[in-house]
């Protein structure tokens, strides 16, 4: 796990995700572990990887139930979250 100290740091992070590397986790001092996972747009695709893996449905479905209980976070919600004192060292 990759310690992130800049919001340059963490947006490299997120800019390295796709299909094939979706789930990425950073640690940022002053917040904790943080795990970002990329979600695809297309509901077709997904609706298929699902049908395809059921521990997928599972897991999407595990996110969705700890979002709602405010357990998690959207990216948007982290990213407005942090400040440069967060990655002060």
């Amino acid at each position: 796990m990759d310690i992130v100290h800049t919001p340059h740091e963490l947006m490299e992070r997120i800019e390295k995700l796709d299909k094939d590397h979706s789930v990425c986790q950073v640690f940022i001092p002053g917040k904790g572990q943080v795990t970002i996972v990329l979600q695809a747009n297309d509901n077709d695709t997904i609706a298929s990887e699902v049908q395809a893996d059921p521990q997928l449905g599972e897991l999407i479905q595990s996110s969705r139930n700890a979002y709602q209980r405010g357990d998690a976070m959207t990216t948007s919600e982290l990213l407005k979250s942090l400040s440069s004192k967060d990655f002060a060292q």
